[in-house]
Order: structure tokens, then C-alpha cells, then sequence
């Protein structure tokens, strides 16, 4: 594939290769953006995870929520317990993103980046309950930041897209078998982000 470029505040990468990425930026006004961040940020029902890394327990830098249909499998650690039920706002930011994914999601987990500090690292979303190739819709609201992603067997292989405020990205193809993404922390001063990503739990 060819190395794409990284860019400054805001946008789509030029090139952005569709068989594993689509980029829809202004899905939601900037009132709409506004709004859904605030009611987020206060009634989600947050939780820390705590993960093993290098046989030492380690708190994720970010808060998460995990909504989902009654039926589905909890497939991690975060989601041991029943899932929250889905609320209308969820529920219409759904129907909204199935008609351009064109796929039925039936859970969404929300991450809550609440400055520079908080971050996620290198990682793919290859659960078996995704399947080999799943389509993962995510949606930001709030600060811009940098989704990167590199190729797992070339690491020089790599470029960043600008998550922007009620933007829509779709993942899908091979990058969750292939690729990896992040959200690196930063040293600029930054504001809160929520990011919400639809999948399908088989």
C-alpha cells in the first residue's frame, strides 16, 4: 500500500485507501456534537479497566461504557457483566451510521478520552467474536485527535487520520487482521473526546 502522509489539524488523509477505511466528516452539526458530548460525558456509566501487562496490572488511560442488545456475548474483561442497555440518543446514532456502514450493529463501546493524557495503544480489534473481517463504525465527539494506524509486519508502513468533531469513520477489509491503530497521548493541551465504535458481536 502505498506510505500515506500524515497532516495537520483536521481531515482525511489524501489517498485514504477504502478497501480499509472510509472517512465521513460533519455527520453531525456542531449543536448536535455539543450536546451528545455533554449528556455522555455525565450519564455513561464509566468504568476504569484494569489489564496485565508484562505480569504487572495496569489501569487504561481512558473511561469506557459498554451498551448492547440483551443476547450479545461479553467478549472481554470490561464486559464480564450484563451490558448497559441501549438509551435513544445511542439508538439514533446507530440507525444513522447502519445506513452508511450498511451493517446491523448490536453493541457500541464508548471511550472517553478526557485529555492528552489519556490515550489507547497499538492494538487491533481481532476478538473471534468480530470475525476475521468485521466492520467497526466509530464516531467522535469533541477534540480532534490522531487515529494512527502501521502495518503489523512493517511498522515504516504507517499513516494518521484527524478524528474531527462528529466525524464518522469506518474500519473494515483486513485492517483488523493486518493493521493495527492507536490514539497516542499528547503534549498539547487538550480537551475532552468521546469516541463511540458500533461492531457486531457474533
Amino acid at each position: 500500500m502505498e506510505q500515506l502522509s500524515f497532516f495537520p489539524e483536521a481531515g482525511q488523509t489524501p489517498g485514504l485507501p477504502v478497501q480499509l477505511l472510509e472517512y465521513h466528516p460533519g455527520l453531525f452539526s456542531n449543536k448536535e456534537c455539543e450536546l451528545l458530548l455533554h449528556k455522555f460525558s455525565l450519564q455513561s456509566p464509566w468504568q476504569q479497566k484494569v489489564v496485565r501487562m508484562y505480569d504487572k496490572e495496569v489501569t487504561t488511560p481512558r473511561l469506557s461504557a459498554w451498551y448492547a442488545d440483551e443476547e450479545t456475548y461479553d467478549y472481554t474483561s470490561l464486559r464480564r457483566s450484563a451490558p448497559n442497555k441501549w438509551t435513544p440518543e445511542l439508538m439514533a446514532i446507530k440507525a444513522k451510521v447502519e445506513k452508511i456502514a450498511k451493517v446491523k450493529f448490536n453493541s457500541v463501546l464508548l471511550n472517553y478520552y478526557r485529555d492528552g493524557n489519556d490515550s489507547v495503544a497499538w492494538h487491533s480489534d481481532n476478538e473471534k467474536a468480530l470475525g476475521k473481517y468485521p466492520v467497526i463504525a466509530s464516531v467522535s465527539f469533541g477534540q480532534v485527535r490522531s487515529f494512527d494506524i502501521r502495518l503489523k509486519s512493517d511498522h515504516s508502513d504507517k499513516y494518521s487520520i484527524k478524528l474531527e468533531d462528529g466525524a464518522l469513520m469506518i474500519m473494515k477489509g483486513d485492517l483488523q487482521q493486518n493493521w493495527e491503530h492507536r490514539i497516542a497521548k499528547s503534549s498539547r493541551p487538550m480537551h475532552a473526546r468521546i469516541n463511540l465504535t458500533f461492531r457486531t458481536v457474533l
